[in-house]
């Protein structure tokens, strides 16, 4: 699952006019996670030395020939006992390598199941996988509550008043959140890859500093593989989030100009039906989908550090 890509107040303008629409509530929680992210990366436990795990080694005792095999359920001296949270963490792994998609959550309850670790040569996804995956991440129930809570957002600033207030309007922001998030998830990591044969999981880099990381994830939105693991422009993205756009601006989304309160001198307010809208969306859904593969990148990092775990 993506971050929601649906947007309120104006925050930055692209070069061709269009206005990338972020909530202020939303961007400072944006600050507030891309804060965690370089904290955990610059505060990650390094690799403990096998020299340091030998010197950790209990000494012989008096009675004990100092040559005396251990038992064969412990470890040696020289190969330190791996934790549970870590021999979990690699069993994931290998499951996430054989299915070639991930169980894991980002903050324990977002799906991120299509971001996958230390991953090496593992086969590409079918079509039907592609589907199956984001559909199961579309429909999780957690997605109840994150729309919930962003509809709840979005009618206390009064973002497109033309869904006016009340219970009425809250579902109207409800049902708009749900179906651009679901649309926008089918064509950048179903549609389009299953027509382009590209592949829409994100491979984390999990190596270099923090800046080349954050490099390296912000370069994916325009660079992915493709189903034989050549590097491609990333059409699924760039032209999937598009038409989700596209279909968002002009059907169930915006509303045609009108009159508040009709026989009242009140300010008319004009369409959203308009091409400049439809980029303002489009940019916003880019941005929030390059957000989210920052935070995706930096996640392993996030939970090791909160499980305690070593690399």
């Amino acid at each position: 699952m993506e971050l929601p890509n649906q947007s309120g107040a104006r925050f930055n303008q692209l070069k061709f006019g269009a206005r990338i629409n972020l909530k202020t509530t939303h961007f400072a929680l944006v600050v507030l996670l891309i804060t965690a992210v370089f904290c955990a990366a610059q505060n990650a436990p390094k690799p403990a030395t096998s020299d340091a795990n030998t010197a950790q080694q209990p000494a012989a005792g008096a009675g004990q020939a100092p040559e005396q095999t251990p038992p064969p359920a412990k470890p040696s001296a020289g190969q330190p006992a791996q934790p549970a949270d870590q021999t979990q963490s690699q069993s994931q792994d290998k499951d996430s390598q054989a299915s070639g998609t991930s169980k894991d959550r980002l903050f324990f309850a977002l799906p991120n199941f299509l971001t996958v670790e230390n991953a090496g040569k593992i086969p590409p996804l079918t079509a039907g996988q592609k589907f199956k995956v984001v559909a199961r991440g579309s429909f999780d129930p957690i997605q109840i509550v994150w729309y919930a809570a962003l509809s709840g957002v979005s009618q206390a600033e009064n973002s497109e008043p033309g869904y006016g207030q009340g219970a009425e309007g809250y579902g109207k922001r409800y049902g708009a959140y749900a179906a651009d998030g679901t649309i926008e998830n089918f064509f950048v990591g179903a549609i389009l890859p299953s027509v382009l044969r590209q592949d829409p999981r994100y491979f984390q880099s999990g190596h270099g500093s923090f800046f080349n990381r954050t490099e390296y994830a912000v370069s994916r939105i325009f660079v992915t593989r493709s189903d034989s693991g050549h590097s491609q422009f990333n059409y699924s993205e760039i032209v999937g989030a598009a038409l989700a756009s596209a279909i968002s601006t002009y059907s169930y989304h915006p509303h045609p100009g009108y009159h508040p309160q009709p026989g009242v001198n009140v300010p008319y307010i004009s369409s959203d039906r308009t091409l400049k809208n439809t980029a303002s969306v489009w940019g916003s859904q880019v941005g929030y989908d390059t957000i989210t593969l920052v935070v995706k990148e930096f996640w392993p990092d996030i939970r090791r550090k909160l499980k305690k775990q070593p690399h």
